[in-house]
């Protein structure tokens, strides 16, 4: 017999493996950011240089503490992240959110809004790619202050790092997490440390988490001081990946690790830097690196190339939540998905996005070479994505019921330090701030078109299928009477309103029909998950004699629509068709996509939307269809 004191032993213990398992995966990113911050800030190759100086560091610390404090621990920790759907977060949950609520009523705000975020959704996949490179290259850079020698190796070994990480992705996020975890906290310690013997050296460092010194830093320097945000931004580098991946990990278990282990260790290696730098300003150049004693830096070296590994891993897991997120809810076409976990149903794998961001990582490494090269990039796209996130937010909360001075007051001064961190990394546009924005911009055409073009090939295939009740109207009046063989027939469709493709196709070529005919629809809704119990509605479309029942199957954007499994729940069920799923025929409607010449798009986004139906997931595999009982019929639709 379990007394009180096993279950809630046990009930840590799950609660300690998740918060690894966060450790693991969310915060690799914004855990290996003191790599790469502070030298960023006062590197020599930046087009706004700032000069070393005691007035500068204790600005400069002071400037990046406030900001993990206020972006990151406040804007995200404490209010974004509350704002789940169903316990998913990110981007794509807050326009599901501004969608259900429909945005106060005007259909222009609620697609203007909507519109924001997916631009945020795509700066997120910019932000996916970039992270990798610049994390990774950040770390085996540390080669170059042990031994000067090795500079020419830094690109390969980054390459094949980022090559066997996206190789092992489709071990899926539990394991990836369960092996990432320990590492991270070594290096959360490690680094912990290494700030504590800076600072040891130098305790005038710690007059640097007052205000004072940032607000005069950005007061009497603001010509210094807005340039340097640019570089300062890259401190919360990751924010974006605690929300984008809490429906993985839970909030509680994410702001835990946050405010026990990560902020805290993340502050002390900055004081750390600020106390090195202070000390003596040549040790500018890699001064995370240098806090260790000469003896440690190589094996430093090899565990900040282990923590930048997990650090893509953030941005990695984020980007198939809000891939898959997308496809379900009509911005990217259906993609095969692999749920790489029975106990958590958000742990997913989506292969079309694994293997594009593998090549697209790669091909950053190669033509940027080092991380500060693409370090501007890196602050155009969080800065993006973390303002359209705090804007939508604050939307969401005044939907809500939130009295508007209330959202105002909260709203005001959070945008107002986004927005200066997004107008100071456009100044960097030249130098690199293009990339996120070009990226941001190609996945916002392709999933607007790719959403425009769904809409266009639906009414037209609504034209063709015609009317079900009328379908079915027709069936009942055929004179002789439709011939009916043995089994079941599970014909899959779009709605109730239009009768399916193939299933008219049959009646009309081969003139029969099967005993038990069961049209089944895919429901998506506006929410993670939809209960079980709640997944079914039947309707016997007029007739209760005639062996023919639709089924609308409601599923949420997380849920796996596999449709074989919530037949099953309609076995033995009182109904006029019984259905027979094991044995049962499934028939699928295709439709082969053509440029037609009618306008509805300009023809270049007809041939991107085209181009976009190439990468769906096959329906049957999608649906989770048996391959050796699934007939599928076609037509063809002009765009």
């Amino acid at each position: 017999m379990r007394t009180n004191t096993d279950v809630g032993g046990a009930r840590d213990t799950t609660r300690l493996a998740v918060v690894v398992g966060a450790l693991g995966v969310v915060f690799g990113d914004i855990g290996t950011s003191p790599i790469y911050t502070v030298q960023t800030v006062f590197s020599p190759n930046d087009p706004h240089p700032v000069a070393v100086s005691p007035a500068s560091v204790f600005g400069v610390i002071s400037l990046i503490f406030w900001s993990v404090t206020i972006v990151v621990t406040l804007t995200y920790v404490t209010f974004v992240m509350r704002a789940d759907n169903d316990g998913e977060g990110g981007i794509m949950a807050l326009i599901t959110l501004i969608r259900q609520r429909g945005a106060g009523g005007s259909r222009r705000a609620t697609v203007t809004l909507a519109a924001l975020g997916i631009f945020g959704a795509s700066l997120f996949f910019g932000d996916s790619m970039i992270t990798p490179a610049i994390s990774v290259l950040s770390a085996v850079e540390g080669l170059k202050v042990v031994a000067p020698s090795l500079e020419a190796l830094i690109v390969p070994i980054t390459a094949v790092i980022i090559v066997v990480l996206f190789l092992f992705q489709r071990a899926g996020t539990a394991a990836v997490g369960r092996l990432f975890g320990p590492v991270m906290i070594a290096w959360f310690l490690t680094i912990s440390a290494c700030g504590i013997g800076g600072i040891a050296r130098h305790p005038e460092i710690l007059e640097a988490l007052s205000p004072v010194y940032a607000l005069e830093f950005m007061i009497g320097h603001f010509s210094i001081a807005f340039f340097t945000l640019a570089a300062v931004v890259l401190a919360v580098t990751g924010a974006e990946a605690l929300y984008a991946d809490m429906g993985h990990f839970g909030r509680r278990s994410i702001t835990r690790a946050w405010l026990i282990l990560v902020f805290p260790a993340c502050i002390l290696s900055y004081l750390g830097q600020g106390a090195l730098i202070l000390q003596d300003p040549a040790n500018v150049s890699g001064p995370f690196f240098l806090l260790a004693p000469s003896w440690a830096r190589l094996p430093l070296v090899l565990l900040a190339t282990a923590a930048t590994v997990i650090a893509s891993q953030a941005v990695i897991t984020g980007a198939y939540s809000v891939a898959s997120q997308a496809a379900q809810l009509g911005y990217l076409p259906r993609l095969r998905i692999v749920h790489t976990s029975e106990e958590e149903v958000g742990q997913i794998y989506v292969p079309w996005t694994n293997w594009l961001l593998m090549v697209s990582v790669l091909t950053l490494v190669f033509a940027f070479e080092t991380s500060a090269a693409l370090a501007f990039a890196f602050g155009m796209a969080v800065t993006g994505t973390i303002t359209i996130t705090t804007l939508l937010f604050f939307h969401v909360v005044r939907e809500r019921g939130a009295p508007l001075w209330l959202v105002i007051l909260g709203a005001a001064p959070l945008l107002l330090v986004d927005l200066l961190f997004l107008a100071a990394n456009l100044t960097k546009l030249v130098h690199g701030a293009w990339l996120p924005l070009l990226i941001g911009f190609t996945a916002f055409t392709v999933m607007t078109t790719w959403q425009r073009g769904r809409g266009i090939v639906t009414r037209r295939r609504e034209d063709e299928e015609g009317s079900l009740r009328a379908f079915i109207d027709e069936l009942h009046s055929l004179d002789p009477p439709l011939h009916r063989i043995p089994g079941t027939a599970v014909f899959l469709n779009r709605g109730k309103e239009t009768a399916p493709l193939a299933m008219r196709a049959n009646v009309e070529h081969n003139r029969v029909l099967h005993e038990h005919v069961v049209i089944v629809s895919i429901e998506t809704r506006p929410v993670p998950r939809v209960p079980r119990s709640d997944r079914l509605v039947i309707d016997a479309l007029g007739y209760t004699d005639d062996g023919i029942t639709y089924v609308s199957a409601r599923f949420g954007y997380m849920d796996p629509p596999n449709v074989p499994d919530v037949l099953r729940q309609l076995e033995g069920a009182d109904i006029e068709c019984p259905i027979e799923v094991d044995t049962a025929s499934y028939f699928l409607s295709t439709i082969e996509l053509r440029a037609g010449d009618t306008p509805t798009m300009a023809r270049w986004r007809k041939h991107l939307f085209l181009a976009t139906a190439g990468i769906s997931a096959d329906a049957a595999e999608y649906f989770g269809l048996p391959r050796n009982r699934t007939v599928i019929m076609g037509s063809h639709v002009e765009v």
